[in-house]
This record gives structure tokens, C-alpha cells and sequence, in this order.
């Protein structure tokens, strides 16, 4: 079965509210938030991490933050007391997941897959993403998310982007007086 009728055969048997979206293909968090018609603070990123242990040791993470926001990988190395954490390679993260790279949606149906989700991410009604596929995504109730995902919560995104200050805000800089 494919992770695509893996994750509809969830939340239909969950009876989740979610609606399925039909867009271009996009694997990209801004282009897939434009096609879907949302802000990208409401997109689950998801990506998967590589945090070693030990010497042998290895657990991968699926991390899904806001759209807006990146991974703070020393977060989740400090969650697992890791030794060292990098994102997995295209390979490992398409086999623990099932779905192509750009497709990736925020459910672990692998064993060896942990899956952290940001608080960030859960203030919104509802998230998008897409649907282990690049040509349609899924709108889905987040409380629903949480029932069905059981995700372990933690703050592993990176603050957003500094706001720019109040001079270069103002238009303020220096030879465009008007």
C-alpha cells in the first residue's frame, strides 16, 4: 500500500475532518502554500533528520515545523542528546518515509521514524501538506492531526527571521528622503 493510501485510509478510518487539494506539482513549502491559498506559517515542513547517538547509534526524526520557519537541529540533537544531527540523506529519508522528497507529509508509518512537531505549527485550525504526493496536498483539522499523528511535542524550530528595524521599516535610508 502506498503511503498516499496509507494516510487517506487514516484519517478516513480516523474520521477526520480534512479535505484533499489538486494543485501542480510542487514539493517546495511557498510555491505549495501559494497553490493551496494559505499563509505558510499554517504549511507543515517536514523533513527528516539523522541525529547519531553513538558511534553505532543512530535514530532518525521526522521534524515538522511551520513553513515560515527552519529546523533548529541543535534543538533536537540537545532533545536526543545526540553526538551529532544532520538532515538524512534524499535516500534514507524517502525509504523511512515512503514518499518522495517535496511530498513528505507529517505522519511516522515507519518503525524507525520518530516524529517531533513543533507548538508553532499547532496554534492553527488547520494545516496543510502535501499528501505523499506532489500534485495534491491536504487540509486537515489540526486536533484531528494530533489525534491521529500522537506527535511528541517539543520546540525544535528556529526562531523566525528578525524584523526589519524601524529605520530600513520607515524607508529610511539616508538618499530617498521624500
Amino acid at each position: 500500500m502506498s503511503t498516499y493510501d496509507r494516510l487517506i485510509e487514516l484519517l478516513d478510518r480516523g474520521q477526520a475532518r480534512f479535505r484533499l487539494i489538486d494543485h501542480a506539482p510542487e514539493g517546495r513549502t511557498g510555491p505549495a502554500s501559494v497553490l493551496r491559498s494559505h499563509a505558510a506559517a499554517q504549511a507543515a515542513k517536514c523533513l527528516v533528520v539523522r541525529v547519531a547517538l553513538g558511534r553505532r547509534s543512530r535514530r532518525y526524526v521526522l521534524a515538522v515545523v511551520p513553513g515560515d520557519r527552519r529546523v533548529d537541529l541543535d534543538g533536537l540533537n540537545d532533545l536526543y542528546s545526540g553526538r551529532e544531527t544532520s538532515f538524512a540523506s534524499r535516500e534514507a529519508a524517502e525509504r523511512l518515509t515512503g514518499s518522495v522528497s517535496g511530498s513528505i507529509p507529517p505522519f511516522a508509518f515507519h518503525a524507525d521514524l520518530d516524529l517531533v512537531v513543533d507548538p508553532t505549527l499547532l496554534v492553527h485550525e488547520e494545516i496543510f501538506f502535501n499528501a505523499a504526493r506532489l500534485d495534491r496536498s491536504v487540509a486537515l483539522a489540526t486536533s484531528d492531526y494530533l489525534t491521529l499523528a500522537g506527535p511528541l511535542v517539543q520546540r525544535i524550530a528556529e526562531p523566525p527571521p528578525e524584523v526589519l528595524t524601524t529605520a530600513a521599516a520607515s524607508g529610511a535610508h539616508g538618499d530617498d528622503a521624500a
